[in-house]
C-alpha cells in the first residue's frame, strides 16, 4: 500500500494505473475509521481493479471549531486498517496541500443541500462539495463509493458529479450497524458510556416509524410522531430533527406512496448523530446507512 500526500503525486499515480487499463475505486473517509468504511473499501474491490481511500478532516465542513479541533486523528491506525482490507493507495493530504495560500474556488451545492442538514450546518455542503471536487481531481476515480448513513449527502455529491460532467459513477452502500443497531460512525467513539447506551434510541425512533408504516400508517407525518415519541422516552438525547421526504428529491411528502426515508438529527451531550431508514411503500422492509 502506497500514501501519497499531495495532488501532484495522487493524479500521477492515478494516471499510470489507467495507462495500465486499471479502474480505480475510491472511498472518500475523513479518518477514525471504523467497520462501516472497512465494508466500503471491501465494497470498493467489486467495482474496480485498484481501491484509494482518502484521509482527510475537511475543516471547510465544520461548522465549530471545537468539532473540527476535537475530531479524532489516530492516523498511524488508519493506515493499518486500509493495509488490513487491501486497499491500494491511501491519499492524506495536509490542509495546505488541499487549501493553499491563494485558494478561493468552491462548488456550490444546489437545492438537494437546502433541508435538514444544509438548514441546521449553514455552509456544510458547499464544503463537502468542494472538497469532494478536489478529491475527484486528485485521485481520478471511476467509481466512488458512499454509505447511506450520510442520505442527504450521497445525493448532493451524485447530483454533483451528474451536473458537473465528472464521469464517475456514485456507488450508495447500505449502513452498517452495531448489534444494538447504532449506526457505525467516527462520532460515536466521543460518546459517554451513559450517552452510547441512550443513543440506540435513535434506531429504535426510526424503526418504530417503519413498523407504523408496515402496520398501514401511510401518513408522514405521523410516522415522524412516532418517532419523535420514541426519542421523547430518553431523556440524554435532545433532538433536532426528525424528517420524512422524498427519497430522490428530498422534498417532504404528505404520505408515502413512493420510495421515501425517515432521517433524524439527535445530540448526545456534545455529539450530533445522524441516522435515517429507507421507506417502501406496502413493504415492511427498511435499510439503514454509514461514513
Amino acid at each position: 500500500m502506497i500514501t501519497l500526500a499531495t495532488p501532484a503525486a495522487m493524479q500521477q499515480w492515478a494516471r499510470s494505473q489507467h495507462a495500465s487499463g486499471r479502474r480505480i475505486a475510491f472511498v472518500p473517509t475523513m479518518g477514525a475509521l471504523h467497520e462501516g468504511h472497512l465494508h466500503l473499501m471491501r465494497t470498493a474491490r467489486s467495482h474496480a481493479d485498484v481501491v484509494v481511500a482518502s484521509i482527510f478532516v475537511n475543516p471547510l465542513q465544520f461548522n465549530s471549531r471545537e468539532d473540527f479541533d476535537t475530531y479524532p486523528r489516530p492516523m498511524d491506525e488508519d493506515l493499518s486498517l486500509c493495509d488490513s482490507v487491501r486497499v491500494d493507495a491511501v491519499y492524506a493530504p495536509t490542509a495546505a496541500a488541499m487549501y493553499p495560500v491563494g485558494f478561493e474556488t468552491h462548488v456550490d451545492p444546489g437545492s438537494l443541500a437546502v433541508p435538514m442538514e444544509g438548514a441546521m450546518r449553514p455552509g456544510h455542503f458547499r464544503g463537502v462539495t468542494t472538497v469532494v471536487a478536489k478529491l475527484f481531481g486528485a485521485v481520478r476515480p471511476d467509481v466512488a463509493l458512499f454509505g447511506q448513513k450520510d442520505f442527504q449527502q450521497l445525493a448532493v455529491i451524485r447530483r454533483m458529479a451528474i451536473d458537473l460532467d465528472m464521469g464517475i459513477d456514485i456507488i450508495s452502500v447500505p449502513t452498517v450497524r452495531e448489534p444494538d443497531g447504532l449506526a457505525l460512525s467516527s462520532r460515536n467513539r466521543r460518546l459517554s458510556p451513559g450517552d452510547r447506551r441512550a443513543s440506540v434510541a435513535v434506531p429504535d425512533a426510526l424503526r418504530s416509524a417503519v413498523e407504523a408504516l408496515a402496520a398501514g400508517e401511510t401518513d408522514a407525518q405521523e410516522l415522524e410522531r412516532t418517532a419523535l415519541r420514541v426519542l421523547a422516552r430518553e431523556s440524554h438525547g435532545r433532538v433536532e430533527y426528525v424528517r420524512v421526504f422524498d427519497a430522490a428529491t428530498l422534498e417532504p411528502i404528505p404520505t408515502i406512496d413512493r420510495e421515501a426515508v425517515i432521517a433524524a438529527a439527535v445530540w448526545f451531550s456534545d455529539v450530533r448523530l445522524i441516522d435515517n431508514m429507507l421507506l417502501h411503500p406496502a413493504t415492511d422492509t427498511a435499510a439503514g446507512t454509514a461514513m
